[in-house]
C-alpha cells in the first residue's frame, strides 16, 4: 500500500515483535503523534496507520525504531520473504554447536585436556549470535518496565554462561586436565563448575519453538494474498473489433472484453452480448448457476459456465466486488483480538520473583557469612533451576505432537493462538454449499408423466444435456443410464437446449419451452417449492417428465451436527442460498437456526451480531464468500476441499472435507490446549520445589542444570501423550 496525498493513510511493515505486548506498545507510540491512528497487527506484523495531510512518513518509521523494533514501507517481493529463515539459520547453528557442549560436560568420560576451553569456544557463538534475539526483546522489554520469557531465556543464559567464563578465567576451571566435580550441594570448589550446556542448551531449545512458530505465522498471513490471486491473470479486450490479449491489471472502466466458456470473468462488469450461466458460489455461495443475459451485471473472478459474452467493464481495480471482499477479511482480521501465549503470562509474574529470589539469595550469603564463590554459586542455581526450558516447551512441543496427530486425521492447526478459542466458543456456524452439501449439482428425482419410462426420459435428456457445459446440464448427463447420439444441438437463449436424438425432437430446460406442462405443472411447483431445480424435458412438443436437480447433503453431515451437540456448541445455518432451501437441509441434518440469503459482508455481520449478544463463535466454511467471516469469527474451520481463501483465513483447516472432522478438530485442539496447561502447571511446580533448595545451597547449579533438562523431558513426554488421540 501506498501513500496518498488525500487519503494520508499507509501501511507499515513491523519487524521484531515476539508478542502481543510489542504490538501494544508499537501501537500506542504511534497513537501519541499529533493526529495518527494505527493499528499494529501483531498476526501480520503490519500497521495501518493514518496520518494528517503534509505529515512526513518517516516520522512514524522513526517512532516505531524509537521503541525498539524495525519499520518501512511494503515492498515488490516482501511477500515472497520466509521470516521463519533467520530463525532457522540460528537454529542450526544452536543445534551443531550445543550437542557437543552438552555431552562433555554431561559425561564426565569423554572429558579430555582442554575440553573446557573448547566448551568455551561452541557456546560463545550460541549465547551471543543465536540468542541474540532473546537478548534483544529482553533489553526493549526492560526499557518499558515488562520481563516476559525472553527475559528469563536472556538473564538464565547469559549467568550461566558469564559464571562459567569468571571460574575458567578467575578459578581453577581453566587449568589443564580439569574434570568436572559433582557434588550435591554447594561445596568449597562450586566456584570451578561450569554451566555451557546449559547456556547452549536452553538457547538450542527455545530457538527451536520460535522457528515452528514463525512457521505458522507465515501460513496464517496469506489470506490476502490468496484472495486476490483468484482473479482472472489475462482478458482479450475487443479493439475495433479485433481481440487483444493484454494482463487483466490494464483494464479500464468502458473496456469491452470477451468470455469464452470454462473462463474467468476478468472484473465486474455488464454483458452487451451473449448468453449464459455463469458460476458464482465462490463468491456468493449460491449453488445453483445464474443464467445471464444482454443488460445483466456480472462479477469479476466467477465462472463462465456455458456460451460466449462480451461484457462491458463498469468496475476495475480496487473497486471490484473481489477487492472490496480482501478488504473486509483485512479488516476482520486487524480486528481479531491476538492472545498473548499461555507461557508469557506465567512467565510476567514468574520472572520478577525468580529475579528477586536470586538477588536475595546472593545477598543472604553474604550476610550469612559464606565465601563469595559459595554465594554467586547459590545465585546461579537459583536462575539455572528457574531457567524457562520447560515453560518454552510446554507450548511447542504439545502444539507439534497435537497439529501432527492432528494431520493424520486430515486436521490442521495453525497455531497456539486457535487452541483457547476452541475451549470458549459455544456457537458454531455453517456454511451450507461446499461445508454440509457437497457443492455439487446431482440429480435427485425424475417424474415422469403418465406412459412415459423413467429411463426412457433420463436417456433422452441425458444425450442433449452431453453436448453442453451447462452445470445442472452435467448432472443430468451424469445420471443418466446411457448415453445416445444427439445431432442438430442448438442452445434456446435463456431457456434450455434443443436437438434431435433417435429421430425425436427433444427440448430440455425451462417450462417456457412447451406450451402447457398438463399433469407436470403441479410436480414442477412441488419440487420448486421443496428448493430443488426444475428442469422439463420432452419431446414432439410435448413435457413428458420433470427432473429434480439440486446440492446434495453430504451424508455425514447430520452426525457431526449431532456431535456439535454433544460438544456443547449450537449450530447455526448460514448461506447464501434462497430460504427454502436453506430450511430444507438445515431440517435433513438436524439444526433449528437458519439465517438464508445473506451476501458475503452480511455473513460478517451475523458473526459480529452473534459476538455482540456474548457468544464465541466457531464458523466452519469453504468459499470466497466464507473468508471474511471465518477471519472475524473467534475460531475460524475451513474445509480443505474449498479455495485457498478460505483455508488461509481460517484458524483450522479440515482437510477431509468431512463435517465430523470440525468436531474432530475441536476435541483435539481443546485436548492439546489442557496439554499445554498441564505442561505449565508441572513446569512452574517443578520450580517453586526446587527454587528453596537452590536458594539454601543444597543444590549443586550442576544438578540444577540436570533437574532443568529432567522437567523438559517430562514435557515432551506429556505431550507425546497427543499421538494417541482418537
Amino acid at each position: 500500500m501506498t501513500t496518498t496525498a488525500d487519503s494520508g493513510r499507509l501501511e507499515l511493515a513491523i519487524g521484531g515483535m515476539t508478542c502481543a505486548s510489542c504490538a501494544m506498545r508499537i501501537e500506542k507510540k504511534l497513537n501519541r503523534l499529533d493526529g495518527v491512528t494505527a493499528t499494529v497487527n501483531y498476526a501480520t506484523e503490519k500497521a495501518e496507520v493514518t496520518f494528517p495531510a503534509g505529515a512526513d512518513p518517516q516520522r512514524l518509521v522513526e517512532t516505531v525504531e524509537a521503541a525498539g523494533y524495525t519499520a518501512k514501507l511494503p515492498e515488490p517481493g516482501d511477500e515472497d520473504e520466509d521470516p521463519s529463515r533467520p530463525l532457522r539459520n540460528r537454529l542450526v547453528v544452536a543445534a551443531v554447536l550445543a550437542v557437543p557442549v552438552i555431552v562433555l560436560a554431561m559425561v564426565p568420560a569423554l572429558q579430555f585436556d582442554y575440553w573446557q576451553w573448547i566448551s568455551l569456544a561452541l557456546a560463545t557463538p550460541v549465547v551471543t549470535w543465536a540468542a541474540w534475539p532473546f537478548h534483544r526483546a529482553a533489553w526493549t522489554n526492560l526499557t518499558y518496565g515488562a520481563t516476559t520469557m525472553d527475559t528469563l531465556i536472556s538473564v538464565g543464559t547469559l549467568a550461566a554462561f558469564l559464571w562459567s567464563l569468571y571460574a575458567l578465567v578467575f578459578g581453577d576451571a581453566g587449568m589443564i586436565g580439569m574434570r568436572h566435580a559433582f557434588e550435591l550441594t554447594v561445596g568449597p570448589s562450586a566456584g570451578d563448575a561450569l554451566y555451557f550446556e546449559v547456556a547452549t542448551g536452553v538457547t538450542a531449545f527455545l530457538l527451536a519453538g520460535r522457528y515452528f512458530e514463525a512457521r505458522s505465522k507465515r501460513r496464517a498471513g496469506a489470506a490476502l494474498r490468496a484472495l486476490l490471486e483468484l482473479g482472472a491473470k489475462d482478458v482479450a479486450v475487443l479493439r475495433d473489433g479485433v481481440e487483444v490479449r493484454i494482463p487483466a491489471g490494464q483494464l479500464t472502466v468502458g473496456d469491452r472484453f470477451v468470455v469464452r466458456p470454462g473462463e474467468k470473468i476478468a472484473t465486474d462488469g455488464v454483458i452487451e452480448d451473449g448468453a449464459s450461466a455463469v458460476d458464482a458460489s465462490m463468491l456468493t455461495g449460491e449453488s445453483v448457476p445464474v443464467e445471464v443475459g444482454p443488460g445483466d451485471a456480472v462479477v469479476g473472478a466467477t465462472v463462465n459456465a456455458g456460451g460466449r459474452l462480451v461484457v462491458r467493464a463498469t468496475r476495475v481495480g480496487a473497486d471490484t466486488q473481489l477487492a472490496q471482499m480482501a478488504k473486509l477479511v483485512e479488516a476482520a482480521q486487524t480486528g481479531k483480538a491476538q492472545v498473548q501465549r499461555l507461557a508469557d503470562r506465567v512467565a510476567g509474574v514468574f520472572v520478577p520473583i525468580v529475579l528477586v529470589l536470586s538477588l536475595s539469595t546472593l545477598v543472604g550469603w553474604f550476610v550469612a557469612g559464606g565465601t563469595p564463590s559459595a554465594a554467586f554459586t547459590a545465585a546461579v542455581a537459583v536462575l539455572i533451576i528457574a531457567c524457562p526450558c520447560a515453560l518454552g516447551l510446554a507450548t511447542p512441543t504439545a502444539l507439534l505432537v497435537g497439529t501432527g496427530r492432528g494431520a493424520q486425521l486430515g486436521i490442521l492447526i495453525k497455531g497456539p493462538e486457535v487452541l483457547e478459542s476452541t475451549r470458549r466458543i459455544d456457537t458454531i456456524v455453517l456454511d451450507k454449499t461446499g461445508t454440509v452439501t457437497t457443492g455439487r449439482m446431482a440429480l435427485v428425482d425424475v417424474h415422469p408423466a403418465a406412459g412415459v419410462e423413467r429411463d426412457e426420459a433420463l436417456r433422452l435428456a441425458g444425450t442433449l444435456e452431453n453436448a453442453s457445459e451447462h452445470p445442472i446440464a452435467k448432472a443430468i448427463a451424469a445420471a443418466a443410464p446411457e448415453l445416445g447420439e444427439a445431432r442438430e444441438f442448438a442452445n434456446v437463449e435463456g431457456l434450455g437446449v434443443r436437438g434431435v436424438v433417435d429421430g425425436r425432437e427433444v427440448s430440455v430446460g425451462r417450462a417456457a419451452l412447451f406450451e402447457d406442462l398438463g399433469e407436470l405443472a403441479e410436480v414442477k411447483a412441488a419440487a420448486e417449492k421443496r428448493g430443488d431445480t426444475a428442469v422439463v424435458v420432452g419431446w414432439d412438443g410435448q413435457a413428458k417428465a420433470v427432473l429434480a436437480v439440486a446440492d446434495t447433503v453430504k451424508p455425514t453431515s447430520a452426525e457431526a451436527v449431532a456431535r456439535f451437540r454433544e460438544l456443547g456448541l449450537r449450530p447455526v445455518l448460514l448461506t447464501g442460498d434462497n430460504e427454502t432451501v436453506a430450511r430444507e437441509v438445515a431440517r435433513e441434518v438436524g439444526v433449528d437456526d437458519v439465517i438464508a440469503e445473506v451476501l458475503p459482508a452480511g455473513k460478517v455481520d451475523v458473526v459480529r451480531q452473534l459476538q455482540d449478544e456474548g457468544h464465541r463463535v466457531a464458523v466452519v466454511g469453504d468459499g470466497v464468500n466464507d473468508a471474511a467471516a471465518l477471519a472475524q469469527a473467534d475460531l475460524g474451520l475451513a474445509m480443505g476441499t474449498g479455495t485457498d481463501v478460505a483455508i488461509e483465513a481460517g484458524d483450522l483447516t479440515l482437510v477431509r472435507g468431512d463435517l465430523r472432522a470440525a468436531a474432530d478438530a475441536i476435541r483435539l485442539s481443546r485436548r492439546t490446549l489442557n496439554t499445554i496447561k498441564g505442561n505449565l502447571f508441572w513446569a512452574f511446580a517443578y520450580n517453586v520445589a526446587a527454587l528453596p533448595l537452590a536458594a539454601l545451597g543444597l543444590l549443586n547449579p550442576m544438578i540444577a542444570g540436570a533437574a532443568m533438562a529432567l522437567s523438559s523431558v517430562f514435557v515432551v513426554s506429556n505431550s507425546l501423550r497427543l499421538r494417541r488421540f482418537r
